[in-house]
């Protein structure tokens, strides 16, 4: 599975995702500032899914038209320490999603 990581989730992360995943980032592909909808369409060419903390992504697209999954990270911050605990439930709904999926995951208390 091909996994995309938004601009906004730290890519220090790509280590923690399951080995079974080949994590590449907005910045890397050289898409960086690109609009939502025109991000999504370009990527859904080339990934699986894509992981985010945009809680209005969602929103804004239709989901029965995407032709990936989409992760939406729930936290206070987009930083390592904050997101570094979420992985595992990360893996376990990448392992799960399909096309059109919208899966949230959470902060830990």
């Amino acid at each position: 599975m091909r996994v995309l990581l938004d601009e906004n989730i730290d890519r220090l992360l790509k280590p923690l995702f399951a080995p079974d995943f080949e994590v590449l980032t907005v910045r890397g592909r050289g898409w960086q500032g690109k609009a939502n909808g025109e991000l999504l369409r370009i990527a859904e060419r080339e990934f699986d899914a894509f992981v985010t903390m945009d809680q209005n992504l969602e929103y804004q697209q239709n989901r029965q038209t995407l032709k990936l999954g989409l992760v939406v990270l729930r936290a206070s911050s987009n930083a390592y320490a904050v997101i570094a605990p979420l992985m595992p439930e990360v893996n376990q709904a990448l392992y799960a999603i399909r096309p059109g999926d919208v899966v949230h995951v959470p902060a830990k208390l």
